[in-house]
């Protein structure tokens, strides 16, 4: 069986609950921005940074980052 990455499970759920949480709180579009938006600006991210510069490390914090940017953009979104 492989080896299960913590972190990376970490990631996908805190993904899941920013989405779901959009979804709940703001609406079906909400919800589906959120979840399809981050894929398409974490996915190209994260392989442009190991690509080029092979540190997980920073595509790491990139990729957390652009989570809590998009948890911050909704939770302010939410409060306007």
């Amino acid at each position: 069986m492989p080896r299960l990455h913590v972190e990376a499970l970490a990631f996908c759920l805190a993904w899941a609950a920013v989405a779901i949480a959009g979804f709940v709180y703001a609406g079906r579009l909400a919800g589906a921005l959120l979840s399809v938006g981050l894929m398409l600006l974490v996915m190209p991210a994260s392989a442009l940074i190991v690509s080029k510069t092979e540190d997980f490390a920073l595509e790491r914090q990139v990729r957390w980052g652009l989570l809590a940017i998009a948890g911050l953009a909704l939770a302010i979104w939410l409060n306007a």
